[in-house]
């Protein structure tokens, strides 16, 4: 059982990506991997950003048909809607699918820092097992980000407090799918089912969304966020020692 949620949580959660920062510069295994992943990060988000908005503006028009006035507006407020939605779900999917091959092991030496770990050995049935387990994690994050996004979505029908109604509640959503993409990680890599993520993040709910909003963020500033995904992994994986060192004291 994890410790009580408390409001100073989401500060301290605020301050995790910064902390992960610090690690990452004070050791050069985590600062090349990181480097690494910072360039496949950087073309991906371009070739996101330039490419979604003509798919975004296509959606809007087939649902609502160009014309003057408040048709135009909710047209453009709807692919402008479109457009972040598509925008944040391939940021947090199309990266982590690319890095995938790197994000174990920045996981890793991650642990490997903070102590009391030790890399269990390969063996195939272990990753078979790990690869179906990280599978079902990514699945079940997207069905369930999926369906929010789909419930918030009419709001941009409403006019003028609709868009920025849902402006708020989806980037809110999205602040907590951004850490539960990265401390499902590590948790897949110990082989925890999906569901142990949802339990963990719902007992500190402040801590993980003051996490995610410092990486929500960051996804939004040029450059930095070319390092989104190895900040956010090794953040990540912080929490999700901070999860375990918790519940085992709780024991």
């Amino acid at each position: 059982m994890l410790p009580a949620s408390r409001l100073s949580d989401f500060f301290a959660g605020l301050r995790l990506p910064f902390r992960a920062l610090g690690m990452v510069f004070r050791t050069p295994k985590l600062l090349l991997l990181s480097l690494a992943c910072a360039v496949v990060t950087g073309v991906t988000i371009l070739c996101l950003a330039i490419f979604l908005w003509p798919l975004a503006t296509w959606l809007g028009d087939h649902v609502i048909d160009p014309g003057s006035g408040w048709r135009n507006v909710a047209g453009i407020g709807l692919s402008a809607g479109l457009y972040l939605v598509l925008f944040v779900i391939g940021i947090l999917t199309v990266p982590h699918l690319l890095l995938a091959p790197l994000q174990d092991p920045l996981s890793e030496a991650t642990e490997e820092k903070l102590g009391d770990f030790t890399p269990a050995p390969f063996s195939a049935a272990r990753l078979v097992t790990g690869t179906v387990t990280s599978v079902l994690h990514t699945v079940s994050r997207l069905a369930l980000m999926l369906v929010g996004f789909g419930v918030l979505l009419p709001l941009n029908f409403v006019p003028v407090a609709g868009n920025i109604l849902y402006g708020v509640l989806s980037a809110t959503w999205a602040m907590w799918w951004v850490c539960a993409e990265y401390v499902s990680g590590p948790m897949a890599r110990h082989l925890m089912p999906f569901k142990a993520v949802l339990k963990a993040m719902w007992a500190r709910p402040f801590l993980s969304l003051g996490m995610g909003a410092t990486l929500y963020v960051v996804l939004w500033v040029p450059v930095l966020n070319f390092f989104l995904v190895p900040l956010a992994v090794v953040a990540g994986t912080m929490l999700f020692r901070e999860f375990s060192a918790a519940t085992q004291q709780k024991a």
